[in-house]
């Protein structure tokens, strides 16, 4: 599975073309045909930080949001929705570790204040 797959699995619903997708990718340091590392935290990380960028990218076009509307479903409540993930995704971008401050041992290095 490539990352460029592998962010169109945590975007399902949302159209955009392989070259738009491919920017975003980029955009985060990652290859969008490079293979998808699952073991990489730092991988899944800027995968997650992909995902939070289309879906801000989202947010801030009104006209793109209005295509979203569904029977089922107000403009407000997708905004709601919206805004949501994205402080969700937010939380759990914070949350992981990356690759840097693991050790042989598999021990992480973490900072105990924040400043």
């Amino acid at each position: 599975m490539t990352n460029l797959e592998r962010l169109k699995l945590e975007i399902e619903g949302i159209s955009y073309t392989d070259d738009q997708l491919s920017i975003f990718l980029q955009e985060n340091g990652l290859d969008p045909t490079a293979e998808y590392n699952s073991t990489s935290a730092t991988n899944k990380k800027n995968i997650l930080k992909t995902a939070l960028s289309i879906l801000e990218a989202i947010a801030n076009n009104p006209t793109l949001m209005r295509q979203y509307k569904t029977e089922d479903m107000t403009i407000l409540e997708f905004s709601d929705n919206l805004y949501k993930r994205i402080q969700m995704l937010q939380q759990k971008i914070a949350s992981l570790a990356s690759d840097e401050g693991v050790y042989e041992e598999g021990a992480r290095f973490g900072y105990l204040f924040k400043y």
